[in-house]
């Protein structure tokens, strides 16, 4: 259940099966650089609250480091480990030009007032300002971390660089300052459609596939784990697509329609009521026409894929087994554990592995960080456009790698950014 061993073990089938070379690949089990520091904070109370904090930044061949900052109890060194290189695949696997990196604090944000939420997250960038800029490591949102956050964050590396240089707010700093972090609000230099584009990216995914799998989308019953932000948008974009929800979970349960008596069929979910609901509530549970369940019953759902959209090794090898959907869309990072894996592939469902079924919110950072260098903006449907066009070559380039290696669709997938990872490190001589 350890991350970092399990993206190792994953990187270490792939190198074995490509025969890649040895040297290169024990540089790419670490990464390049690691922090790790404590934040003393300053509480509201008065009182002074020590905070652990991270970055991993994993591997700068192919561009800068880019990947989230997120703030929760469970963030430790193995998760960010991990989750760095799994977001160098997917900046490989999406052909932008980045490496992976992330970042996180250990700490609750609920328990935290919005001054002290706010002193930590410069906290945070006052420590790591010498190793982020727009061309060394661009952060983005994550778990309980949003625009808001950014905003603060962006600020302070500003007002930090402005320091050092002695120069005014905007003085001449070389690259626009606001392109060192992105997921910001718009009035900051955020790009349009960066709120939904990892659940839209994902839809991408799945209606690509369901043309390679000749299947109509109203034919699709999805359940989705995880009624986060990608979660929701997920869900709402693949409804309005065609797709049908027939279950839904947030972190305190979740809920699957009645069966009507007349015909024994599920009663599809209609997702912006649930949200409204959830909005009113807290939860998704007990939203009206439904059945409450457990968030390890949804996984076992009657369904045609199955879309864990929460935290890492939700689906393991004590509950693959009875896992019924034909596909698991991976919207959250690392939810399937390497044991599980090979369950599945043993038992035919299709696993669409995270680096490519939700490329889509790193692929709108890399459109923000590139207008704000340019210093010009595009409109929402030109930004879906774009981000539509790369997704579906990125899953076009996958399917003709699982089709001509036979292996599973994590290894294909690792197989084609372990390609480009490594002939970017070749040819600069790393």
């Amino acid at each position: 259940m350890n991350p970092y061993k399990n993206a190792v073990f994953q990187l270490n089938q792939i190198a074995e099966l490509l025969d890649l070379n040895k040297e290169i690949i024990e540089q790419l089990k670490l990464p390049e650089t690691l922090h790790k520091f404590d934040i003393k904070l300053k509480l509201d109370n008065g009182k002074i609250k020590v905070f652990r904090a991270f970055r991993s930044q994993h591997n700068s061949a192919r561009g800068p480091y880019k990947g989230g900052i997120r703030f929760h109890p469970q963030v430790n060194e193995s998760e960010v480990k991990a989750l760095s290189m799994w977001m160098t695949w997917k900046c490989a696997i999406a052909g932008i030009p980045y490496g992976g990196a992330k970042g996180g604090i250990i700490c609750d944000p609920k328990k935290l007032s919005p001054g002290e939420l706010e002193r930590l997250s410069r906290a945070y960038v006052r420590k790591l300002s010498p190793f982020i800029g727009p061309w060394t490591d661009i952060p983005a949102p994550d778990v309980n971390t949003n625009s808001q956050i950014m905003a603060w964050m962006a600020d302070e590396y500003i007002k930090r660089q402005n320091a050092k240089r002695k120069m005014r707010r905007w003085g001449n700093l070389g690259a626009n300052p606001l392109a060192s972090f992105t997921g910001k609000p718009l009035v900051l230099g955020g790009s349009q459609g960066r709120e939904e584009a990892t659940g839209l990216g994902g839809v991408y995914i799945l209606a690509s596939l369901a043309q390679k799998l000749k299947i109509r989308k109203e034919k699709l019953k999805i359940a989705v784990q995880g009624f986060g932000n990608v979660g929701y948008h997920f869900a709402r974009l693949a409804q309005k697509a065609g797709f049908k929800i027939v279950s839904l979970s947030d972190s305190r349960g979740g809920i699957i329609g009645k069966q009507k008596p007349e015909n024994g069929r599920g009663r599809y979910l209609e997702v912006e009521r649930v949200m409204r609901w959830k909005k009113k509530t807290g939860s998704v549970v007990g939203f009206p026409g439904t059945k409450t369940i457990t968030n390890d019953q949804l996984l076992k759902t009657d369904c045609y894929v199955l879309v864990p959209a929460a935290l890492e090794n939700v689906i393991t090898k004590n509950n693959a087994a009875r896992i019924k959907a034909k596909v698991v869309l991976e919207m959250a990072n690392g939810p399937t554990t390497p044991e599980a894996d090979e369950v599945l592939h043993q038992r035919k469902i299709l696993v669409i592995p995270d680096v490519l079924a939700n490329c889509g919110g790193v692929t709108v950072s890399y459109f923000e960080w590139v207008q704000n260098l340019q210093g010009y903006y595009w409109e929402k449907a030109e930004v879906l456009a774009k981000l539509k066009k790369i997704m579906v070559r990125a899953f076009l380039d996958f399917w003709q790698n699982y089709q001509t290696l036979k292996v599973t669709p994590r290894m294909a997938a690792y197989a084609l950014a372990l390609e480009r990872v490594v002939g970017a490190m070749k040819i600069r001589g790393s």
